[in-house]
């Protein structure tokens, strides 16, 4: 049965889905905030440091085997909707024996890329990213397809199942008193597999009909991996962007640094979750749309999104400190520093990711490839510059030096690409029009007003 001639899911405005999104990325962020704290209070900042090694490499393989396929089905399905199942199909067909061939590299090179970790550490990474690697490529094609359908619900439902089960299994093994660094990983991964489950049967549909249609319509995916292949080398050098800190940080430091790493980086990330909503809401909605269309909304969201997490980083920032000893330990204030750079640049980066969007949603991947290879040159030149003289605060420079680099290009290319003047993107009088006129049109007292008044006036009131 194709998703042409299913119920089409309910239309959301795109203030709503962000909204909707935001709401998810907190409740998100909530839950790996505590999931942080038990792991972080059970097992010190070396224990936690050698459970975040175990989960960084199958984060890492599978950004560099998607090949761009869950950005490229998202762009497709906007413009070929009726073509979805054919493309569900085809990206399982590819991405399954990647991620064999991903598996076979990683328990290979896993005793050398782990040099100095213990040989039972080494085993548990190893058998941890052959197993994950898959379910997380099929998870993404499968995400990719509720957000190019505009089914939120089920894109926020299944990333909230995520934390939320790994949460609970942990508490569980705590309860138990039998918590331990191998236990938190089985947890992780059989999370994650549960999470897999809920998305097939829930886009069942589309995954059954894939099968029958994938022989006869071969050719309708030409272009869903002709612009994959282009949007890859965005998504490659993203990936390589933001793991490639964990990269020196187990090459360069300890464990211990990396406990310490990991805690206050996730705690930093708590300032783009309305950023991150955006990014992940506003190329499904504009792609397919005219240019001077797709630069408004880009442009109106970058600006509302960098004014109002500003406002929020800076107090957030002066009590940070206090909540790092108070929930994680005395141990974890000695990266309070870097969590004062991480928090700074997690906005500056927000933002760039959101203009990306443009140039994603325009066909023009390519300028946000030039982009990321510029930054991410320079931030592991200062990554290597850095790291040995100041240690974690040198791998927090060189991130926000580097998200500076971003968004600096991404507004002189909008500039120069498109002629439209930098200050335009960065103020628009009109924008505190349109958040009045957004308030007052979603206000739930308005219509109550309304009704009463209504009532009132009515013969029969």
């Amino acid at each position: 049965m194709s998703i042409a001639i299913a119920k089409p899911p309910r239309q959301r405005s795109m203030l709503q889905t962000i909204f909707m999104t935001s709401f998810a990325n907190i409740a998100i962020m909530a839950l790996t905030t505590i999931t942080s704290i038990l792991t972080a209070r059970m097992f010190g900042a070396t224990g936690k440091g050698e459970l975040a090694t175990v989960l960084f490499w199958p984060a890492l393989l599978s950004g560099l085997a998607a090949f761009g396929l869950p950005t490229s089905l998202i762009y497709n399905v906007k413009k070929y909707q009726q073509q979805l199942s054919t493309y569900i199909g085809m990206s399982f067909v590819v991405q399954l024996p990647i991620s064999i061939i991903v598996g076979l590299i990683s328990w290979l090179c896993m005793s050398s890329w782990l040099a100095g970790y213990s040989d039972t550490l080494v085993t548990l990474a190893r058998w941890y990213t052959v197993l994950m690697v898959p379910v997380l490529l099929l998870t993404g094609v499968l995400a990719a397809a509720a957000q190019g359908t505009e089914r939120f619900h089920i894109y926020n439902l299944s990333r909230l199942l995520v934390p939320l089960l790994n949460l609970l299994g942990l508490i569980g093994f705590w309860l138990a008193g039998s918590l331990t660094v191998e236990r938190a990983i089985a947890v992780s991964l059989a999370s994650t597999l549960l999470v897999l489950v809920t998305y097939m049967f829930m886009m069942r549909r589309q995954i059954f009909a894939s099968i029958s249609q994938l022989i006869h319509q071969f050719k309708a995916c030409v272009h869903l991996f002709s612009y994959g292949i282009r949007v890859y080398g965005v998504e490659l050098l993203g990936t390589l962007y933001t793991q490639f800190d964990k990269i020196i940080i187990i090459a360069l430091l300890t464990p211990r640094d990396f406990g310490l790493y990991s805690v206050v980086y996730a705690l930093s990330r708590m300032f783009n979750v309305v950023q991150n909503a955006i990014t992940n809401v506003i190329f499904p909605k504009v792609a397919g749309m005219e240019k001077e269309q797709v630069l408004l909304l880009v442009g109106r969201a970058f600006r509302i999104s960098m004014v109002l997490m500003t406002i929020v980083v800076i107090p957030s920032m002066l009590i940070g400190r206090f909540f790092i000893g108070l929930l994680f330990g005395p141990e974890f204030l000695q990266a309070s520093g870097v969590f004062y750079l991480l928090s700074l640049e997690c906005i500056v980066g927000g933002g760039s990711w959101i203009l990306a969007s443009a140039f994603n949603a325009l066909g023009r991947p390519g300028v946000i490839v030039l982009r990321q290879v510029i930054a991410l040159t320079v931030t592991v030149t200062l990554f290597f510059v850095l790291t040995p003289m100041l240690g974690l605060l040198g791998i927090g420079v060189a991130l926000l030096i580097g998200s500076f680099v971003r968004i600096l290009m991404s507004l002189i290319s909008i500039s120069v690409l498109f002629k439209l003047p930098v200050r335009s993107m960065l103020y628009d009088k009109e924008d505190i029009k349109f958040l009045k006129q957004q308030f007052r049109e979603k206000n739930p007292f308005k219509g109550a007003r309304k009704d009463a008044k209504l009532a009132k006036n009515s013969p029969h009131g």
